[in-house]
Parts: C-alpha cells; structure tokens; sequence
C-alpha cells in the first residue's frame, strides 16, 4: 500500500485547471504546496488560498458531495490527502490537526464578519 503523504500524491494543475467541481462526490483534501487556488460557488469568487492553506476538508470529514468549485489560478502544486490517510497524518503530526482547526476557526470568523457586514449594509439600505 502507498503512503499516503508519498510525492505520488502530489499533484499539478496549470492555469485554469479545475481541481474539484461543486456536486462532485469525492473526498480527498488538499494542502497547497505552491501556487494559488480560487474557490467559488455559483459564480462567487469566496477565497483565493495560497501555499499552506487546506481545502476539501469539508467533504473529507463529512463524507459530502463538494460545497463548491477550485480552480487553479496560475500553476498550483497540492498535496493530495485520502481519507484513509488523514488519521494517518493526524497520528504522525499531532501539528497538522491544530492547524487544520486554526484555518477552520479562521474561516468561521471572516464568514461571521462578512454576514455581519452585509446585515448592516441590507439595515442601513432599509432604513433609508
């Protein structure tokens, strides 16, 4: 069996390649080793991730179809971590778990203050 951090789970994308689509059911997570990501939904641009950032963690740890769609923005280089491979690196860097929580938790926050931006643009617009 391979290892689930060998250089095979390396992958590259070129410019405009699309790394997972919304809908899709498969459930693999990526770290960014180089390069930049751009994730959307319907359209939206929601983040751009660079080197260090995870993504598709959604699906891997509720076993979903993708929230939403990733595409490279330039070349990109992703580490490539299965699910059976997750606890693995968890077991072997005690430090990837703390922060793979530090990005959630960080996104939590920036996702709570963009809805509290717009609750107060939509009142404000209400109010005049």
């Amino acid at each position: 069996m391979k290892d689930a951090f060998s250089p095979d789970s390396l992958r590259e994308y070129g410019d405009g390649d699309i790394i997972f689509r919304e809908g899709e059911a498969s459930f693999e997570m990526y770290v960014v080793q180089s390069g930049t990501v751009v994730v959307s939904k319907a359209g939206v641009e929601l983040a751009h991730l660079t080197r260090g950032d995870f993504l598709g963690e959604m699906s891997l740890l509720e076993s979903l179809p993708r929230s939403a769609t990733v595409t490279a923005l330039g070349p990109a280089r992703l580490l490539c971590i299965q699910p059976g491979g997750f606890l693995l690196k968890i077991r072997r860097d005690p430090t990837f778990a703390f922060e793979l929580l530090q990005s959630l938790s960080r996104r939590i926050r920036q996702a709570n203050e963009r809805g509290l931006e717009e609750l107060r643009a939509f009142l404000e617009k209400d109010a005049a």
